[in-house]
């Protein structure tokens, strides 16, 4: 059940509330969204709301990542290791990885500009949409949250920020992956071996190759889960200044501060 049902008459719309999350059209930068799909193929269309694509570019990254050993190529570079490094990567993977890895930051920056200029149509435009939807299942309404308490959910497990302001595709997908990579890594298993005090062993059961990833995960949940519970306060700020004006200003009330009448 939606509080707006919405009669496609708008060319654009700026934002969709459903059960599965808010989704908005705002301003960004390019340049951060290519750096996000630089740090991880994938982010910068998360980031964008464009779920799929995403998917895919993530999902490609971890695997041709292990099968060409992008990772441990990096360790070993990081550790000064050159002759390792260029041993243990597989070009028939690296020449594959590339390519994918070019397209996601040029198509991320390509698509934020074009939203961008699409965001300003919207906003010109002003269509109403629906603020408020509930199913059998899930229950989802513009609201505000806190910033700071999205950053701290996301810092104790990526996706929980995510969960907290209700963008749950991206919640869910996090969290199975980040499960994924705690499990392959084997760092909570070295975490309680540090706390026993078995340094030699907690390193030794660490998987470099997989916890090389949490960086990324973690990084990008905390930024996502931030940046977009700024945008979704800004929204329902927007939207509430809308309905006030509609429902209960004066019809002939007339702003004047900064108009040639002041």
């Amino acid at each position: 059940m939606k509080n707006i049902t919405s009669d496609d008459t708008a060319r654009r719309y700026r934002a969709q509330v459903s059960i599965l999350g808010t989704t908005q059209i705002h301003l960004r930068n390019p340049y951060i969204v290519a750096w996000w799909s630089a740090a991880f193929p994938g982010f910068g269309h998360l980031l964008l709301s464009k779920y799929l694509r995403g998917y895919v570019l993530f999902i490609w990254e971890v695997v041709i990542n292990l099968k060409a050993h992008v990772n441990l190529g990096m360790i070993y570079s990081f550790q000064g290791r050159i002759g390792e490094a260029k041993a243990i990567l597989d070009t028939r993977w690296l020449l594959i990885y590339i390519p994918v890895y070019l397209f996601a930051i040029w198509d991320s920056y390509r698509t934020t500009i074009d939203m961008n200029k699409i965001y300003y149509l919207a906003d010109k435009e002003n269509h109403r949409y629906s603020t408020f939807d509930m199913g059998s299942l899930e229950i989802n309404y513009m609201d505000k949250r806190k910033p700071f308490l999205s950053v701290i959910w996301s810092m104790f497990m990526p996706g929980l920020g995510q969960l907290y302001i209700h963008r749950i595709a991206t919640a869910f997908f996090i969290i199975v992956w980040t499960v994924v990579f705690f499990f392959q890594s084997h760092e909570l298993e070295a975490i309680q071996l540090l706390f026993m005090g078995d340094v030699a062993g907690s390193t030794k059961v660490l998987d470099e190759e997989w916890l090389l990833f949490f960086p990324s995960i973690y990084g990008f949940s905390i930024f996502d889960s931030y940046m977009n519970t700024v945008e979704n306060n800004k929204l329902f700020k927007q939207e509430q200044k809308q309905f006030l004006k509609d429902n209960y200003q004066n019809k002939h009330f007339v702003v004047k501060k900064g108009s040639i009448l002041e």
